[in-house]
């Protein structure tokens, strides 16, 4: 299941409690992707006597081109705890539990591309099919209403715009195109803002129909993205900011670790 690498970077100093924390930490850590480029796990104990009492000084962790459950890629994701308290019972049979949760500071790296290819996947598509917004059945003589071929092109100062299409009775391939601003909602969604119709491409004699269904699937996009639904295993994300870089979408926040993924 984990197609990457998993590289283990060990200072000259490290001993063999920690070589071995390091080694179950990243066992534990490659079962939370499908797949990977890299994960790099770095665990600090010193001394090392005191893993007899399951402290641990610190928690590292490196991770790029890691896919969640098969549809979604994360160019890069890192975080970092200060002290843990760990079962030390559990390292001798090949596992890491917590004593107790913990919180550690997060950084997650989405691409552009890995956002459009995320609007492929099933979990996105479902809700954007069959919709019975009154706005839309208005228009489609009460039938349900589906959105495809989206996508999303990340602009400065947490711009994005958004393009799509839809079909109705009367008209195939109707276009929607909207600018918005990304921002984030209870740190755990993600809220499309300001949604703005941008005619520019859009012919003139669908312009008013466009922007009446742009202005629905905004509202649409305002119920999608919301961190719960993609949750590592014990592992809770939450986001306290996030910032377009170029092509990139960097959200920073913690992890709530509430324990390692079983192997």
């Amino acid at each position: 299941m984990f197609g990457g690498l998993t590289s283990l970077k060990p200072s000259s100093g490290n001993d063999l409690g920690e070589r071995m924390l390091n080694n179950v930490a990243s066992q534990s850590i490659r079962h939370l992707f499908t797949s990977s480029e890299l994960v790099d796990v770095s665990i600090r104990c010193n001394p090392s006597s005191k893993l007899l009492q399951g402290s641990i000084d610190s928690f590292k962790m490196y991770g790029r081109s890691l896919v969640i459950r098969r549809d979604f890629l994360v160019e890069e994701m890192s975080f970092e705890t200060d002290a843990v308290s760990i079962d030390p019972g559990s390292l001798l049979g090949g596992k890491l539990r917590l004593k107790q949760p913990t919180q550690a500071v997060a950084k997650v790296t989405l691409s552009e591309a890995g956002i459009n290819k995320a609007f492929t996947s099933e979990l996105v598509r479902q809700h954007m099919v069959n919709l019975t917004l009154e706005v839309l059945t208005n228009l489609s003589g009460g039938e349900p209403v589906s959105f495809r071929d989206v996508r999303l092109t990340l602009l400065s100062d947490n711009q994005v715009k958004i393009e799509a299409k839809t079909d109705l009775p009367n008209r195939q391939d109707v276009p929607i195109s909207l600018r918005c601003t990304v921002a984030v909602e209870k740190r755990r969604r993600i809220g499309f803002n300001d949604p703005t119709f941008d005619p520019e491409g859009i012919p003139d004699d669908v312009q008013g129909l466009s922007q009446i269904v742009t202005m629905a699937f905004a509202s649409v996009l305002n119920g999608m993205v919301d961190l719960d639904r993609f949750d590592l295993d014990g592992v809770l994300l939450r986001i306290n900011r996030l910032e377009t870089q170029d092509k990139m979408l960097v959200f920073t926040g913690y992890a709530q670790v509430e324990r390692f993924p079983g192997t």
